[in-house]
């Protein structure tokens, strides 16, 4: 479900006070696609609840350059938390998620496998408040920027060459 900061606070207080865990991921979400939602299970995964953040349209265009996001952050939030696995979504226009962290104080805080735990840039946050990092999903080979260019044709239309899969 889609909440707001103030509503995801009482939320996490009810399912800490039930003895739940909490994971946490984020993202901008732009083009949903397989790497996401693979992403998003490995990270639902790691805890009882799953709370998603979704970069606002603004944090998005200073993160992907001019033309993104294709959809807006009520699309992008409302299809992420039509995922199974996925119990909250809030939208943040912070540059970072340090201080969504420091507010809920997840239990886990997953990252996709382009980083590792050490190149987390909030990791330090994280184990401040006694939380851990962990690297979830499958290999980063799938990229909303390279569906972009194969919708626009300006790539070949063919398979990906990061994946030999037959289609």
């Amino acid at each position: 479900m889609v909440v707001t900061e103030s509503e995801l606070v009482q939320a996490v207080a009810h399912d800490r006070a039930a003895g739940r865990t909490l994971a946490f991921a984020n993202g901008c979400f732009d083009l949903l696609h397989v790497g996401h939602v693979r992403y998003l299970h490995g990270a639902a995964a790691e805890g009882d609840r799953l709370i998603v953040a979704v970069n606002d349209d603004r944090s998005v265009r200073g993160l992907k350059g001019p033309g993104r996001p294709v959809l807006p952050a009520s699309d992008r939030a409302e299809l992420v938390a039509a995922l199974r696995g996925v119990d909250y979504v809030v939208v943040f226009g912070d540059a970072d998620v340090e201080r969504l962290l420091l507010l809920v104080k997840p239990d886990v805080h997953c990252k996709g496998t382009d980083y590792t735990v050490e190149s987390v840039p909030e990791r330090a946050v994280v184990a401040g408040y006694g939380g851990r990092t962990a690297i979830v999903g499958d290999p980063k080979s799938h990229a909303t920027r390279e569906l972009l260019q194969r919708i626009a044709g300006t790539k070949d239309q063919g398979p990906s060459t990061k994946d030999s899969t037959p289609q």
